[in-house]
C-alpha cells in the first residue's frame, strides 16, 4: 500500500515562502515520477511540478521561476519550495506519485495541504 503524507501548508502573505513535503512510504526511486497538483476552489485540479525518477522536472507556466521540486531519496520524500507567493497560488496542494506497470500508469495521492496566499 503506497502512502503518501503532506506538510507544510498554512497561511502565507503575497510574496511570501512555503516550502511543502510529501513523504512517501517506500522508496521514491520505485516510483517512474513524483509531483505537486494543486485544486482552487471551483476549479479543476491542475499539476503543479514533478520530477521524474531520472531527476527531470516539469513546471506549469505560472510557476516557473517562482516554485522549485526537489528530493531527498534518503528520507523517501519530495519537496515543493514556493517563493513569491501570490493569491492566485491560493489552493490545496496535493502529492501525486506515478508508476508504471506495463506501461499503464497507475496513480497514487496524499490527502492534501492547504496553502492560503492572502494578506
Amino acid at each position: 500500500q503506497v502512502q503518501l503524507v503532506e506538510s507544510g501548508g498554512g497561511l502565507v502573505q503575497p510574496g511570501g515562502s512555503l516550502r511543502l513535503s510529501c513523504a512517501a512510504s517506500g522508496s521514491i526511486f520505485s516510483f517512474n515520477a513524483m509531483g505537486w497538483y494543486r485544486q482552487a476552489p471551483g476549479k479543476q485540479r491542475e499539476p503543479v511540478a514533478n520530477i521524474t525518477s531520472g531527476g527531470r522536472t516539469d513546471y506549469e507556466e505560472s510557476v516557473k521561476g517562482r516554485f522549485t521540486v526537489s528530493r531527498d531519496a534518503a528520507k523517501n520524500t519530495v519537496y515543493l519550495q514556493m517563493n513569491s507567493l501570490k493569491p492566485e497560488d491560493t489552493a490545496v496542494y496535493y502529492c501525486n506519485a506515478v508508476l508504471k506497470v506495463i506501461a499503464v500508469p497507475f496513480n497514487f495521492w496524499g490527502q492534501g495541504t492547504q496553502v492560503t496566499v492572502s494578506s
